[in-house]
């Protein structure tokens, strides 16, 4: 039997034959092999775009998407809202607008800005940002470019530009809060290395804004504090006693207020009517904020058609705001308002679960408490469940102060979302196990 040779053109594979090409000759294969035309920066620009969509992840778009939408529907109603004093104003019916427009297209970039910056950063910046913002506030309580409104004296005054720095200390607690509890973090038991800082330092901070009477941004400020401490992983008999001591001197501050006791009396239906019959200053916005509420019904009377923003309602474009949507969108419009902030916690608390860093997570936490328990506060005061304490709607209520700062800290919070952070991670504690069981 005669064995006949294989033929080595029939060979499908190539390896062989790579192996048996001289050194030499490797060139001359290599550049006949067929290769894809190249576009110029095409490569590039495909790298690039996958590192920028790489850093971020579903909280992240979670938690933009649903801000965009309530800043967008915020200048929707602050138009609708601000159109008539506006025009009483000689600003035109879009006056209202085009400020807050010009706020909004200026914190948008802004928190987008923010989103890149590093943990490192925040680490950095935490001392001087709550520094320079009790500064401003102390101009406020101290100086004559303090101004007031509605018996508080809140705004600074500065070459004609106006501000609140009430509103700064916000972002600055919540950045300093993160640093300061993250090195505390192995000395949470003791009351000493917690309290003392937590309110000393930022107890004062909330002692400048009470000094300016705004008791309503100080209760925020307060329960930013709080909200910290309990997710940081203090154990909730520590937080028991200055909570009480807290309510106590909210409790005494009011009584010793003639202003704040005659919104508390008109809270309680009492003293509302005049002997003339009248309804009294005290309950006139309270009153009319439940009447829009009513007049909306379910569906409402249609965007642009409220009857209350004809100067029968005070602040319609801002702590009431909420009224005016009840009353041109109807019980659903309330929901939709309701159920996009609860969306915005359900982010927050998504954010929280995915940081690895217990500065991230007490910042994240501190926002959350902030802007939701404010948008909470502000709700139910147009619903009657607490008194008028005259704080704004976040992303929604006119303000230009309120805006850039809320925003601020959404992009804050935006930055710890970003999925490409295991370099920073390294650098700090691994906190998940260590506050479930810190805090059993």
């Amino acid at each position: 039997m005669v064995q006949v040779p294989r033929n080595p053109a029939s060979r499908t594979t190539s390896r062989p034959a790579v192996h048996t090409v001289p050194a030499s000759g490797r060139q001359t294969l290599a550049s006949a092999q067929p290769t894809k035309p190249e576009t110029p920066g095409g490569p590039q620009v495909r790298i690039n775009l996958g590192r920028v969509f790489k850093a971020e992840g579903g909280n992240y778009f979670l938690l933009l998407g649903t801000t965009l939408f309530l800043v967008i529907f915020g200048l929707i109603m602050v138009l609708s809202s601000s159109s008539v004093d506006s025009f009483l104003a000689d600003m035109g019916f879009f006056g209202g607008l085009l400020r807050q427009g010009m706020f909004a297209l200026i914190g948008i970039p802004l928190m987008l800005v923010v989103s890149r910056l590093p943990l490192a950063f925040w680490r950095r910046v935490a001392w001087p940002s709550l520094l320079i913002t009790c500064f401003f506030q102390f101009l406020v309580v101290a100086t004559g470019l303090g101004r007031g409104t509605g018996g508080n004296t809140n705004w600074l005054n500065i070459f004609g530009i106006q501000f609140q720095p009430s509103e700064g200390i916000k972002v600055a607690l919540v950045i300093w809060l993160g640093m300061i509890l993250s090195k505390k973090q192995h000395q949470l038991d003791d009351w000493k290395h917690v309290f003392i800082p937590v309110f000393g330092v930022g107890g004062g901070a909330v002692l400048l804004v009470m000094m300016g009477g705004d008791l309503g941004t100080a209760m925020i400020m307060a329960g930013i504090l709080f909200g910290a401490l309990f997710f940081a992983g203090v154990k909730l008999r520590l937080l028991a006693v200055p909570l009480l001591i807290g309510v106590g001197g909210a409790i005494v501050l009011a009584i010793v207020s003639p202003n704040r006791m005659t919104r508390i009396t008109s809270f309680l239906n009492e003293s509302c009517t005049q002997l003339s019959g009248e309804i009294s200053n005290s309950c006139w916005q309270p009153l009319h904020g439940t009447w829009a509420l009513a007049n909306g019904g379910i569906l409402g009377v249609g965007l642009g058609n409220s009857k209350a923003k004809w100067s029968w309602l005070p602040a319609a474009d801002n702590d009431y705001i909420f009224a005016i949507i009840g009353e041109e969108l109807g019980l659903i419009g309330c929901i939709v308002v309701l159920g996009m902030f609860i969306l915005l916690a359900f982010a927050f608390l998504r954010i929280m679960r995915s940081v690895t860093t217990v500065q991230a997570k007490v910042s994240v936490a501190a926002t959350m408490v902030w802007i939701i328990g404010q948008a909470f506060v502000n709700i139910g005061v147009v619903l009657g469940v607490f008194p008028v304490l005259g704080v704004p709607l976040p992303l929604i209520s006119a303000g230009g102060t309120a805006l850039l700062t809320t925003l601020v800290a959404i992009g804050i919070v935006l930055s710890f979302a970003r999925r490409d952070r295991s370099s920073e991670a390294q650098n700090d504690f691994h906190d998940t196990d260590f506050i479930e069981a810190h805090r059993a």
